[in-house]
């Protein structure tokens, strides 16, 4: 075992001390510096810092000629409010990491501590930890820094933590893994008037009205079949919070969610054809803006093979699984390299992702470090 037990004890002790300090999405300044001082401990052959913003990458260069091979984490916490009584519970309210990504930067820490003693025999390992996740912005600003082009690896591999697995079993399978998605905002603007006269005024609330149930009614298939199309409406604004005052403005705020980055081109023609319809039905306005941008995340079928040959070397179970609705912002780095993700069961009743009572189980961070130990060690010995 290349982690002694008195490893595992600091690596959880610093996850747990990651999840005292949680920085949402572009701000994770702290967590980066955090990052650095463990990564600059290991001696790696090369550090990039601010990559993409916060991001920051090591390298460790093997003797032989061989393959680069990335393995990513993410440095973003959540705007949630953690209601635990862990003793390392978040000290920053409203901000939380309940999404486990300081237990996959844990892992990544221990990937580090293992080639600082030892490097790969051929090769070079690449560990990122990759800025802003959670709004799909992080993986688009790693890959224009020109610093990444220099990196340039062959294999991008990562891991989520997933409750409503069993703990420490995994899924992958190739092709889809999670869902592209984005944020529609669709603003419509007409004319505020007196509550007393709103025939004086152009309301957006008859357009809203009808705007929803269209927009629900744009969902269809299924992800077993990989054609599923989703739509969910988040957020609705009508005028101001005054009884004196008809509305003149209204927002209403959607989630589009497809298998497919060529699907989701399709959805959003038609939410934007129907908001253009109601908008003029209406004697409205209508403006768009689009935010949380994810693109679909889809596994290499010999990236998959390597992850399961992984799996298997190590003795830990695996299933195909299925597509996850949910987006991930690692889909991109399959635009430059062979990727795969797998999910690493949290356990089949545990605490929900995103959810204010959640918190990592430490007990995945051996069990992460070595599937990722074993893909490195199978591809460069």
């Amino acid at each position: 075992m290349f982690l002694s037990d008195q490893d595992v004890t600091e690596l959880t002790a610093w996850r747990r001390k990651l999840h005292t300090m949680p920085e949402v999405s572009g701000d994770e300044h702290r967590t980066a510096a955090e990052v650095a001082s463990l990564l600059a401990a290991t001696e790696p052959d090369e550090l990039v810092s601010g990559l993409g913003g916060t991001g920051l990458a090591a390298a460790y260069q093997g003797n032989d000629p061989g393959p680069t091979v990335m393995f990513r984490a993410e440095l973003d916490a959540l705007p949630i409010e953690e209601i635990t009584t862990v003793a390392h519970r978040s000290q920053i309210p409203g901000k939380g990491h309940m999404c486990g990504h300081d237990g996959h930067m844990a892992i990544l820490a221990a990937l580090a501590r293992a080639f600082g003693r030892q490097r790969p025999t051929s090769g070079r390992v690449i560990l990122l930890f990759q800025p802003a996740e959670e709004n799909g912005a992080g993986a688009a600003a790693v890959l224009a820094d020109p610093r990444f082009a220099a990196l340039n690896p062959d294999y991008a591999f990562a891991l989520h933590n997933m409750p409503g697995i069993a703990f420490g079993h995994s899924w992958i399978k190739a092709g889809p893994a999670n869902c592209a998605s984005c944020g529609l905002k669709i603003k419509l603007s007409g004319k505020t008037a007196h509550a007393s006269m709103p025939e004086t005024g152009t309301s957006p609330a008859p357009a809203v009205a009808d705007l929803i149930p269209a927009l629900t009614a744009l969902r269809t298939g299924s992800l077993q079949s990989d054609d599923l199309v989703l739509t969910t409406v988040t957020h609705v604004r009508v005028g101001e919070p005054a009884f004196g005052i008809a509305p003149g403005s209204a927002e209403v705020w959607v989630t589009l969610r497809t298998v497919s980055d060529g699907a989701m081109a399709e959805l959003r023609a038609k939410a934007e054809a129907l908001a253009r319809e109601a908008a003029e039905r209406h004697g409205l306005q209508v403006d768009f803006s689009y935010h949380d941008e994810f693109r679909h995340c889809t596994n290499d079928a010999d990236s998959v093979a390597i992850i399961r040959a992984a799996l298997d070397g190590e003795g830990l179970s695996h299933e195909a699984g299925e597509t996850f609705r949910a987006s991930e912002d690692f889909g991109r780095f399959g635009e430059r390299s062979r990727s795969a993700m797998l999910f690493l069961g949290a356990g089949a009743d545990y605490a929900a992702l995103h959810n204010p009572d959640y918190d990592f189980p430490d007990g995945l961070i051996p069990i992460g470090a070595r599937i990722f130990m074993r893909i490195a060690k199978d591809l460069l010995g």
